[in-house]
């Protein structure tokens, strides 16, 4: 008997669909929801989230309400204004100037700290006599209140202060300057008080970073002939990026909200002359002082902004290589 072959046409579309002769795919079950799981980070997260709304989101949101009302401070905001103190702002040439200025010390910050932390951590990373009594001395300013070092700086610096005294008594008088009037050198005179007032948190961060560097690298590069400044450049730099970009992210939004030392130095008034008023300096000059609450606001509204694009720029395009590396769970191995 011949078996005549039978066509796909023949085949009950039922079959086809439930694959006849074949075992059934199995069903993937959704996993059911840990509820306990979620309770306990509930639970644990919910302080901290409290908080972060109550003293973050929320005073930001009252600041953008406030900033379209012309309001002195008391009562309830009647006179809207709108966008008009938010459009006053960039009008005024000196919040630009101060915008500037903030953008400057960024800058100037980034070039004068980090070589010289980097070099401060690289001496200290040694073992050299003294050493703990050096770290000690070089993070000692960072935990002095900047109000002390306002004041002190602000009396050492003024054109008959110390430095200009000690410079008559070597027999250097050409180089008195007035160190804090002069818009040429006014900002300069602050970036010497800033670097000296942080430079130790930045040092005390590059010597932790250097301290997670293991130790066989640098005797693998010693053993293959490579000096000192070859392994350092070779092995403790690109080791030590993670901790330059978490610094440098520090010192940016630092440099961008300063405002104790050039408001204590300088003052409210002097500060705009003498080129270095800053968004918080302005801020205060033209809301606090002035009464005009409304347009203070305004003011912190927008060096709120500015600080959080920055912020979500530098994120997203240098942080992001350490961020992506911490990533955890079935996300990041499929990312990986």
């Amino acid at each position: 008997m011949i078996e005549t072959p039978v066509s796909a046409a023949a085949v009950p579309e039922s079959d086809v669909r439930t694959g006849a002769g074949h075992a059934p795919a199995p069903v993937r079950r959704r996993p059911r929801p840990d509820w306990r799981k979620r309770g306990e980070i509930a639970l644990l997260s919910g302080p901290a989230l409290l908080m972060f709304l109550g003293f973050v989101i929320f005073p930001v949101a009252m600041a953008a309400f406030y900033g379209f009302f012309k309001w002195n401070g008391f009562g309830w905001p009647t006179e809207f204004v709108g966008l008009n103190n938010y459009l006053l702002i960039w009008q005024d040439e000196s919040f630009r100037d101060a915008v500037l200025h903030n953008f400057i010390i960024v800058v100037l910050s980034l070039v004068m700290q980090g070589p010289i932390a980097i070099l401060f951590a690289l001496l200290l990373n040694q073992k050299i006599r003294g050493r703990s009594l050096i770290r000690v001395l070089i993070f000692m300013p960072y935990v002095i209140s900047e109000v002390i070092v306002g004041i002190g700086w602000s009396l050492m610096m003024q054109d008959a202060g110390a430095l200009n005294s000690l410079l008559d008594k070597w027999g250097l008088g050409a180089l008195q300057q007035s160190w804090l009037a002069d818009p040429s050198i006014a900002m300069w005179t602050l970036m010497v008080i800033i670097t000296w007032k942080y430079i130790g948190f930045a040092v005390i961060l590059m010597l932790a970073g250097m301290q997670s560097i293991p130790e066989e690298l640098y005797e693998a590069a010693a053993i293959d002939g490579a000096g000192f400044w070859k392994i350092q450049w070779s092995i403790t730099l690109p080791l030590l990026g993670p901790t330059i970009r978490i610094w440098a992210f520090l010192s940016i939004i630092g440099s961008l909200q300063l405002f104790d030392l050039v408001n204590i130095i300088w003052g409210q008034y002097i500060a705009a002359t003498a080129g270095t008023s800053t968004m918080a300096t302005y801020m205060y000059q033209n809301g606090h002082l002035a009464g005009s609450y409304g347009f203070g606001n305004a003011v912190a509204v927008m060096l709120f902004l500015i600080s959080l694009v920055i912020a979500l720029v530098y994120q997203r395009f240098v942080l992001r290589r350490d961020t992506e590396g911490a990533v955890t769970g079935a996300s990041g191995r499929k990312r990986s």
